[in-house]
């Protein structure tokens, strides 16, 4: 607590006062320029990782970057937000973030680790498609790589969960909202976005030449296109 403090401190001396305008301007009302919903880890911080300044993002955050689909059986935070951040804040990109060595992914593919924890196997019930994906497709991996490909899964599962909400497919429907799948690399500090045409994750930010290479599904095998890369060596 006391590094909390202290932070407070300097934030109030050495970022508010010297920028007493701008947080007023702030104070009389917000505009962000995207939903950005990402996981609770406290590794992840979305203002960090894309350089935004306070009003830039609308943030939900929770454990697994998780969008219950909408008329899912008990009314979530994430709708409401959906919905104020779209029909009032006149939102119309949403990111959903997902990253690498994240622990409710892990839980996801594991029920046994959420073994005395009801609250969570519930909530992760809606990352199972994900789990079962992985399992499904890439059983020749070992568990350490999987734990990666389940992120990028679990990303495009909570898209079209997404998509069900009446405030994001009325605007998709009319040509006005953009969805964005990420997933951050807590190893190398990269951004990999989903790429549809490309049907798999790209690095969003291009310096060089990027070493991305496609891992094979059983989708592609039956005519529908990979989505999955591996982004970083598997952990040991």
């Amino acid at each position: 607590m006391e590094k909390l403090i202290s932070g407070i401190h300097r934030f109030q001396s050495d970022v508010f006062a010297p920028n007493r305008a701008f947080f007023r301007k702030l104070a009389d009302g917000q505009r962000p320029q995207a939903l950005f919903v990402t996981c609770s880890d406290s590794r992840m911080v979305p203002d960090l990782i894309c350089q935004t300044d306070p009003g830039d993002l609308f943030v939900v955050r929770n454990a697994g970057n998780i969008v219950p689909p909408h008329g899912a059986a008990v009314a979530s935070g994430e709708a409401a937000t959906i919905e104020y951040a779209l029909r009032v804040l006149g939102v119309r990109h949403i990111v959903v973030c997902g990253h690498t060595r994240c622990g409710a992914m892990q839980a996801a593919m594991d029920p046994d680790a959420t073994a005395g924890l009801p609250a969570v196997r519930a909530w992760l019930d809606h990352a199972q498609a994900g789990a079962e994906i992985v399992c499904t497709c890439y059983p020749h991996l070992p568990p350490s790589a999987r734990w990666g490909v389940i992120a990028q899964e679990n990303v495009l599962v909570q898209l079209e969960h997404v998509k069900t909400h009446p405030a994001v497919a009325e605007l998709l429907a009319a040509g006005e909202m953009k969805l964005h799948g990420w997933v951050y690399d807590m190893e190398t500090g990269q951004v990999f976005a989903y790429d549809p045409a490309a049907g798999q994750f790209t690095p969003l930010v291009r310096n060089g030449v990027a070493a991305v290479v496609p891992i094979p599904t059983l989708r592609a095998a039956a005519g529908r296109p990979s989505t999955v890369v591996r982004l970083t060596a598997p952990a040991v």
